[in-house]
């Protein structure tokens, strides 16, 4: 029996049970478009990350407060002491040679008001080069100067959720007329306006990243905070050859500089981080991610793969007179046995099919709520091939069964 035969006979016996045909199918289709959808949500978060992290550039050194074995740059609840604004002008002094810019800042909270709106944000406290190092161009107006920070004035720079929600202005109507010059009150303390941000939206962790206000690192920590220490600290350093050699010398003269003692680094008080170890950490944890999605999703073709055995089962159950008398006339048992893996494989691979345009459906959705969604053609391929590979595998025991009955005894049945 050639294959186009038998493709013929297995689509006339799946079209003749249409309703039973689409549910058995609708396994395949739910299991193919939730991975897809999965691994799409898991391949963008990647990327959002690596891209988030790589817009800092990877010639950056990060320096946090806290030992890195406790954590990284403290965490909620606790204040960490451990670096100060000297630290930053000791290490620019030390390193002249190998770092281009250090950005200490100090990152709060608090409230700014203009007129009857407020609105709560973050707010961190930074020195001209903030900008720069964290990539955080200006949009309308200037930035915090050198001059601003001597003064300790009172000026801030707008992220545009904070324009926004302040001024009502949407991104398109931001423009200098409208913001920039205005005076607005942060802890009850009136700024003026001298810019606003780039936009840059969300983290892949959903952080606005647009929800902020920039100001003079000492005017927010003499005037706004009362604080004599920083949080972070980000260095630029020149050669990006040189990341691991200039981290070691930078570690080496903090504890050298804050006096501790081995062993390190659990005496540490402070960590350095480049940007490679968080696109490392950042890829390990996206494909931890993806790999837990795709497990769970895969689940529901395995369902999918039960339900058509079972299906299957019942058709053999069903055609065993028409079996007989295909095997009187002539037909082997690999005949019977392809005919009805051709109809299993037919069910999961339409299913696939179908369920490639599922995953692809779920775009607009994803767009809406915010999601990261990336669908590569890997993960489309691989779907549709373990559909297939799904039919062949839960159909072989049908199409077996189906091979080895006796011509008389299936003629017989009832």
């Amino acid at each position: 029996m050639s294959l186009h035969n038998s493709l013929l006979i297995a689509w006339r016996a799946l079209a003749r049970n249409p309703l039973r045909t689409a549910l058995t199918m609708l396994g395949i289709v739910i299991g193919v478009g939730g991975v897809i959808a999965m691994v799409a949500v898991g391949e963008g978060t990647s990327q959002r990350m690596q891209a988030s992290i790589k817009a800092m550039g990877t010639n950056t050194l990060t320096v946090a407060p806290g030992n890195p074995k406790i954590r990284f740059g403290g965490s909620s609840g606790v204040v960490v002491k451990t670096l100060t604004e000297d630290d930053a002008k000791a290490i620019t002094a030390r390193f002249r040679e190998t770092i281009e810019l250090v950005a200490p800042s100090y990152r709060s909270g608090g409230r700014s008001k203009y007129e009857e709106k407020s609105w709560e944000s973050g707010f961190a406290g930074v020195t001209p080069a903030y900008s720069l190092v964290n990539n955080q161009p200006i949009e309308r107006g200037r930035y915090v100067t050198l001059a601003d920070h001597d003064a300790r004035a009172k000026v801030c720079v707008l992220g545009h959720t904070v324009v926004e929600n302040l001024f009502g202005l949407k991104h398109n109507e931001v423009g200098e007329a409208e913001v920039v010059g205005k005076r607005i009150l942060i802890n009850r303390n009136a700024f003026q306006v001298i810019g606003v941000l780039k936009e840059k939206g969300s983290t892949a962790w959903g952080q606005d990243q647009d929800d902020i206000v920039h100001l003079p690192l000492s005017t927010a920590m003499r005037r706004l905070y009362n604080v004599d220490f920083v949080n972070g600290m980000a260095l630029r350093v020149k050669d990006e050859k040189q990341m691991d050699r200039v981290a070691a010398q930078v570690t080496d003269f903090l504890r050298e500089r804050h006096r501790l003692r081995p062993p390190f680094p659990d005496n540490d008080d402070f960590s350095v981080r480049n940007q490679a170890q968080f696109l490392e950490t950042a890829r390990a944890s996206a494909a931890i991610m993806t790999s837990l999605l795709g497990s769970i999703a895969v689940v529901s073709l395995i369902v999918g793969g039960i339900g058509i055995m079972n299906i299957m089962l019942v058709s053999v159950s069903e055609r065993t007179r028409e079996i007989g008398l295909r095997k009187a006339v002539g037909a082997t048992r690999r005949h019977i046995l392809i005919q009805f893996l051709i109809e299993s494989v037919t069910i999961s691979f339409a299913g696939g099919l179908l369920g490639v345009a599922l995953g692809y459906g779920f775009t607009p959705f994803a767009r809406l709520v915010g999601w990261s969604f990336f669908i590569t053609p890997q993960s489309v391929v691989l779907a549709v091939a373990v559909s297939a590979l799904i039919g062949v595998v839960f159909g072989v025991y049908p199409a077996r069964k189906a091979a080895k009955l006796h011509p008389i005894q299936a003629l017989r049945f009832e």
